[in-house]
């Protein structure tokens, strides 16, 4: 998929201290309502290399960097192979996102095998993930005045993208392709509203009843997704993770 910016964007992934594994976009811009004014949210792994994580120092397992460049808002968050591959065997659907996000800006053959194992790492418990983000980004909607219409669209695309995962196994992130799926109605007006008005854009039409009554029943629909789902009780994927963790930090050492 093509990515807007992406030689901009991988000059600041060309200064980071450690090799990358691999380097995609998160946010607005992977969930299909980034507008002019939307930041860049940059999300991956890099390697420690051997001496950091068995000697007495403070191994840098997060490196975060925020900056305004070339009038881009970018925000960098890589984890360190092993706290990412932790991450992947509980039930967080961030980390799947920013794997399986289709706007690659570095990657790596590591990466594609990390793919391959993380679809044994999906379980029928990732559903509390989404149950409990989108009961947040509600509250934040609600106490929200006036209202915009972002934390509205989150709300929406986690739900989607929960019910979508329960029944299919697969992680998809854009609201705009799960609605070609769901065809909810609001979804288009709201997306349009998003790109027009920006990341302050506000709700004209606030009608508060309508929204919660197509929450609480997209809530039930990924309960229900849950019972029902035939994917994995537990994650199958440690022995795997394991072997690449090693292989990773050996060929550090040697670098």
């Amino acid at each position: 998929m093509i990515v807007p910016k992406a030689d901009k964007l991988r000059s600041v992934i060309n200064e980071q201290p450690y090799p990358l594994l691999f380097v995609t976009i998160s946010g607005a811009h992977l969930y299909g309502f980034a507008s002019e004014d939307s930041d860049y949210d940059l999300r991956g792994t890099h390697v420690l290399p051997v001496r950091d994580v068995v000697g007495l120092g403070v191994a840098r397992e997060t490196i975060e960097c925020s900056e305004d460049r070339d009038n881009m808002e970018l925000d960098l968050v890589t984890h360190d192979v092993k706290k990412f591959f932790l991450l992947m065997l509980k039930r967080n659907g961030y980390v799947l996102e920013q794997l399986f996000s289709p706007l690659v800006l570095h990657t790596t053959p590591e990466h594609d095998e990390l793919k391959t194992i993380a679809s044994g790492c999906i379980t029928r418990h990732h559903a509390h993930h989404y149950l409990g983000f989108a009961k947040n980004q509600w509250a934040l909607f609600k106490k929200d005045e006036p209202r915009r219409v972002k934390p509205l669209l989150y709300v929406y695309r986690v739900l989607l993208t929960g019910i979508h995962l329960m029944r299919t196994g697969r992680i998809v992130a854009n609201l705009v392709t799960l609605n070609e799926e769901f065809r909810l109605p609001q979804i288009g007006e709201l997306v349009s509203a998003k790109l027009d008005g920006g990341e302050r854009c506000i709700l004209e039409d606030a009608n508060l009843t309508f929204h919660q009554a197509r929450y609480e029943r997209l809530l039930d629909e990924l309960r229900q997704a849950h019972e029902v789902s035939t994917l994995a009780e537990a994650p199958d994927g440690r022995e795997a993770l394991d072997d690449l963790l090693v292989r990773l930090r050996l060929a550090s050492n040697e670098g």
